[in-house]
């Protein structure tokens, strides 16, 4: 069972069901299987500005930025509790991806590509990052 929150603004038109199925293709691909929850959010430019200083220090706005709940190793993605224990419900709560539509806007705009093809492109990438898959 994999649970895939997706909340937005409603001035923000997503394809709700395009981003979760992205996440499970993501999720797929990376061989990650059972119970499994995460959080998809797009919000503006004024409020990804704001988290992007406040967890990354850097005084602009972004794409995509994602929270992990628990920590992840490329190597083997095994995944490893990130506190003191293990949820007893043993589903394993990735975290958040948090999207700016803006940005999104700007970037498909820029790439000749769709609003939704860049929003899934940015989930995916998203869920590589909870994973414990990052770009060099």
């Amino acid at each position: 069972m994999v649970n895939i929150i997706v909340s937005s603004d409603p001035r923000y038109k997503v394809n709700r069901a395009a981003i979760q199925a992205t996440v499970l293709s993501a999720l797929s691909k990376r061989g990650v299987k059972g119970r499994v929850e995460l959080e998809v959010t797009i919000i503006g430019d004024r409020k990804m500005h704001e988290l992007n200083r406040k967890f990354r220090g850097i005084d602009a706005t972004t794409d995509v930025l994602s929270f992990a709940l628990e920590e992840a190793s490329s190597a083997n993605l095994r995944i490893l509790p990130r506190g003191f224990a293990a949820f007893p419900d043993r589903i394993l709560r990735l975290g958040s991806i948090v999207i700016s539509y803006s940005q999104a806007l700007e970037d498909a705009a820029a790439s000749g590509t769709s609003v939704e093809e860049e929003i899934n492109f940015l989930v995916d990438h998203g869920t590589d990052h909870l994973l414990g898959i990052h770009h060099n």
